[in-house]
């Protein structure tokens, strides 16, 4: 929001991408393979940018590393208990706290989370593609998007979320 006394800004629309430093490449993609379904759009022995539908993460080599504390970012699946028993079965060490985080080889603190449980959408097109349709926000989040006048029938269409 802006007043009459503030210059003009910007609007953050969202975010298109995240940059990981990983140690190798090739390793990242095959540790990421393991429990997510992505496109590999470019690669090279630097960087690596794997595709979520229309959003993307940039693999970038850098073998210097330290793992991340606090700082993390996350990724919304369509099965986070899937993705639980994956990385169980990968010998991955789950951190505590009330969500399904943990660092990956080269510390990069990962949070995942259900789609369907939050207020983060996809457009209706965007989930067709990627054979997603079936996927509805549950009513908590249709309920939090209802609050900021954001759910649908709220002018920008009557389209099943």
């Amino acid at each position: 929001m802006t007043n009459k006394t503030e210059s003009p800004k910007a609007v953050a629309v969202g975010i298109n991408h995240v940059a990981l430093e990983v140690g190798n490449i090739d390793e990242a993609l095959a540790f990421y393979g393991r429990f997510l379904h992505f496109d590999v759009e470019d690669k090279n022995d630097t960087q690596a940018f794997i595709y979520f539908g229309d959003q993307f993460i940039n693999f970038t080599k850098n073998s210097d590393r330290k793992p991340d504390e606090k700082r993390h970012f996350g990724i919304a699946v369509d099965d986070k208990e899937l993705v639980r028993r994956t990385l169980e079965e990968m010998g991955v060490t789950l951190l505590g706290g009330p969500f399904l985080d943990f660092l990956d080889p080269w510390g990069n603190r990962v949070e995942i989370t259900t789609y369907t449980n939050i207020q983060y959408t996809k457009a209706v097109h965007i989930l067709h593609g990627m054979g997603l349709s079936h996927l509805h926000k549950t009513e908590q989040a249709l309920a939090e998007l209802r609050a900021k006048s954001m759910a649908p029938g709220n002018g920008a269409g009557n389209k099943k979320l």
